[in-house]
């Protein structure tokens, strides 16, 4: 009967689906679109050299996640409740963007701007340890795949709405919102007030609506020191959950190739096909919108067929989309076999948080989710690195982007070893 209750709780489930579309705003216009680009053309000594800040501070951000992220997994397993920890990292993340306002068009700023963003994307990704353990108590399992699907389309489309706004309001227009100056770059700073706002005004729902785990009645450091005692105990017994191991380390490989494809794909739109600025944020805007859709059509399919068989269909459909863009030699060639690419991201990524929800022992799903976020984390300098030796020894960057591939079969390959029916303790 409390399974039934689960599945019909609408307003926690939309309450969670709007916690994607509220900080799905921050990796988007911060990271990938604006102020990434704020940075490297003026706030930085050179693109280059801005360019090489930016990567490194969210290589040390990444390691910092997979160091600590399995360490916050089993404290909070043992504390009980989430929500606790999802809202100070939520909080962290917002007060680090709002921060982010004060970095202005001057080389004096370059460590304000790579400390302030560095916490900020640590605070984001660990807020997703929580966020994502939450899933498992808005439904019954057959309904998992649909879920995750529903909320990572609505990030998708969170992310994109945001961009538009900051685009048409803030960066676009001759004379921004608020009279704000262009020449203190004003209108492009306000980019990150406006992710805060966001952020914050459309995470309320969760911490009203969703309902939590309930309290353990310990205290933070026994909660530590209990945390740490099991977290040794799991690498020390991994032989007991080899099959989730399996799974971390097929969707580790993976993940590295979805990783460097978004973070190389507008260099060879660029390079390969002479795409200008505007012609690849536009390219990026429509795969988003792809993505999204395709996250949301394959959550039916992951509860249908199951999540393992739904990331292997989309690891398919972006290795055969991918070799037809090395293979095609036009602009609008990269058009017709990029923009479907979008369509088999989002279930890739959805398809793969409802199989971790699904193989996860239920009294061990937040540590197990701090796992997850480790093995999205740990290799996540091996896709570039990979790219960047092929680009130079083939002197040819369909040949570095050809590596992405590889991350896909051998993903694949090892996704067809994990058992998708664990036993559930």
């Amino acid at each position: 009967m409390s399974e039934k209750r689960e599945k019909i709780n609408q307003r926690a489930l939309v309450s969670w689906c709007l916690y994607d579309w509220a900080n799905s705003a921050f990796p988007t216009v911060i990271i990938t679109f604006v102020f990434a680009t704020y940075f490297t053309d003026s706030v930085a000594l050179d693109k280059v050299n801005g360019t090489a800040y930016w990567g490194y501070t969210m290589s040390l951000s990444a390691l910092a996640v997979a160091i600590v992220a399995p360490l916050f997994g089993v404290i909070a397993d043992n504390s009980g409740r989430l929500k606790p920890w999802l809202g100070f990292f939520t909080a962290l993340c917002i007060l680090a963007s709002c921060i982010l306002w004060f970095v202005e068009p001057d080389p004096s700023f370059i460590l304000l701007a790579l400390v302030t963003v560095g916490l900020a994307n640590f605070a984001f990704e660990i807020s997703m340890v929580f966020y994502n353990a939450m899933l498992i108590g808005l439904a019954g399992k057959i309904y998992l795949g649909r879920v995750s699907g529903w909320g990572w389309g609505f990030g998708y489309f969170g992310g994109l709405f945001c961009l538009a706004l900051t685009l048409v309001g803030l960066v676009q227009p001759e004379t921004p919102w608020f009279g704000l100056e262009k020449e203190t770059a004003e209108h492009v700073r306000a980019a990150s007030l406006l992710v805060s706002v966001w952020y914050a005004v459309f995470s309320i729902p969760i911490f009203l609506f969703t309902p939590d785990k309930t309290s353990r009645n310990i205290s933070f450091v026994y909660a530590i020191k209990r945390g740490l005692n099991e977290l040794r105990a799991t690498f020390l017994q991994l032989r007991k959950h080899t099959n989730i191991i399996k799974f971390l380390i097929a969707r580790m490989i993976y993940t590295d190739g979805l990783n460097t494809l978004y973070a190389f794909g507008g260099i060879y739109a660029a390079g390969s096909f002479g795409m200008e600025l505007s012609e690849i944020i536009i390219f990026a805007i429509g795969m988003n919108v792809t993505a999204g859709f395709g996250a949301i059509a394959f959550a039916w399919i992951d509860d249908w067929i199951g999540p393992k068989k739904t990331v292997l269909i989309a690891l398919i459909g972006l290795t055969v989309l991918g070799v037809a863009l090395l293979i095609v030699q036009t602009k609008i060639g990269f058009w017709i076999f990029g923009l479907p690419m979008g369509i088999f991201v989002g279930p890739a990524q959805a398809a793969s948080r409802s199989m971790m929800a699904q193989l996860a022992p239920p009294e061990l799903i937040t540590e197990m989710f701090g796992l997850y976020a480790f093995s999205g984390k740990a290799t996540a300098f091996l896709g570039p690195a990979l790219l960047g030796a092929a680009s130079v020894a083939f002197d040819s960057q369909r040949a570095g982007m050809a590596t992405i591939l590889v991350f896909f079969v051998v993903g694949m390959f090892l996704l067809t070893k994990v058992r998708e029916s664990a036993v559930k303790s």
